[in-house]
């Protein structure tokens, strides 16, 4: 089983365009925000120290927005495994009432602190994410 995480997030009045709802851009911010967040929460403290990630492609579906001052909640996980040096992970964002508004996919490469190379995904460095929650 997949560990999920979840955080919410309120769209504040900078988060906000012309359009009055939350920017494309914040999103693509928050979809990230998931992601650091979720490896901070979850990684092996040592993993943490010896690798970072960094975002190499996001594919994002945008079904509805939040308002000022609405809330929406992301979950993410990371559904399968590693290949190589890449990772992906899903994150989906709910409203209020449960109707999704954002999904995304997104790869990400993790890089070795101390080289600065892309370093191979191993099975334990994932394995904190594999477990239920």
């Amino acid at each position: 089983m997949t560990h999920r995480f979840t955080k919410t997030f309120t769209a504040e009045p900078h988060h906000i365009d012309e359009l009055g709802h939350v920017n494309n851009s914040v999103w693509v911010q928050w979809v990230q925000d998931m992601a650091t967040s979720h490896w901070s929460a979850v990684a092996d403290p040592l993993h943490q120290e010896q690798y970072f990630w960094v975002v190499i492609r996001h594919e994002i579906d945008y079904r509805g927005n939040i308002a000022e001052g609405e809330s929406a909640t992301g979950t993410t996980c990371i559904p399968d495994d590693a290949k190589g040096a890449k990772s992906v992970r899903v994150v989906e964002f709910t409203d209020a009432q449960g109707k999704q508004l954002v999904s995304a996919k997104t790869t990400w490469a993790m890089l070795d602190r101390e080289s600065g190379r892309l370093a191979r995904v191993r099975p334990e460095v994932l394995a904190p994410f594999r477990q239920g929650d």
